[in-house]
C-alpha cells in the first residue's frame, strides 16, 4: 500500500493513477479480510477498486486529458507535509489498545450489550443487521444520503458535459471549449 501511495505522488499520467487507486482499493479490501472485517472489505472492493475506478476511467474518457508535462518545481514541500501528518498520526495510535485485546475498552462495554441484548431489544437474530439498521441507524442513512448525493453530483456533471460537447459540435467539443475560453490570439495546449 505505502509503495501504490507513493507511486500516486510520482506518476503524471491520470489513467495510470486511476488505475493504481483501484489496486491501492483492492489492496486495502485484502486487509479487511486478513482483519476479520468481511463487510468493510466488501464495500471497498465495492466501491473503492469497483464504482470509484469505472467512473475515474469514464470520467477519463469523457474528458479526454493528455498527460501532465513534469513540474520544474521542487515536490519535497508536499512530501515533507505528508511525513510530517502521517508522523503526527501513528504518534495517535500509540495511545490505542494492542489490536486483539480483551481487554481493550471496546470489548468490554459495548459488543457485550449488542451480543446479549440485540436480538431482545431489536428483534432482528442477525446481531450485525441489528447494529446497522437500529443501532446505528442515524449513521447509516448519512451514509446512504452522502452516496446518494456524490451519484446525483456525478450523474449532473455527466450531463453537463454531455451537453457541452454537442452543443459545441461533437467529439472535440472540450478542446473547442478551451480554445474559446483561453481567446482569440491566446494558445491552447
Amino acid at each position: 500500500m505505502v509503495v501504490t501511495a507513493l507511486a500516486f505522488v510520482m506518476l503524471r499520467n491520470l489513467f495510470a493513477v486511476v488505475m493504481l487507486s483501484g489496486i491501492f482499493s483492492l489492496t486495502a479490501a485484502v486487509l479487511y479480510v486478513e482483519m476479520d472485517a468481511v463487510d468493510v472489505a466488501f464495500t471497498e472492493a465495492a466501491v473503492g477498486a469497483g464504482i470509484a475506478t469505472v467512473l475515474g476511467l469514464a470520467t477519463l474518457g469523457l474528458i479526454g486529458v493528455a498527460d501532465e508535462k513534469r513540474s520544474r518545481r521542487s515536490s519535497l514541500g508536499p512530501i515533507l507535509v505528508v511525513l510530517v501528518t502521517g508522523a503526527v498520526l501513528i504518534t495517535g495510535t500509540l495511545d490505542m489498545p494492542a489490536f486483539g485485546d480483551p481487554n481493550a475498552p471496546i470489548h468490554q462495554h459495548v459488543a457485550p450489550r449488542y451480543i446479549e441484548e440485540s436480538g431482545r431489544e431489536v428483534g432482528v437474530p442477525n446481531i450485525v443487521t441489528s447494529v446497522l439498521a437500529s443501532y446505528r441507524g442515524y449513521d447509516t442513512l448519512g451514509e446512504v444520503t452522502v452516496i446518494f448525493t456524490a451519484a446525483a453530483g456525478v450523474l449532473v456533471l455527466l450531463g453537463r458535459a454531455r451537453r457541452r460537447t454537442r452543443r459545441d459540435g461533437g467529439e472535440g467539443g472540450a478542446k473547442e471549449t478551451a480554445k474559446t475560453a483561453a481567446g482569440p490570439g491566446e494558445a491552447v495546449e
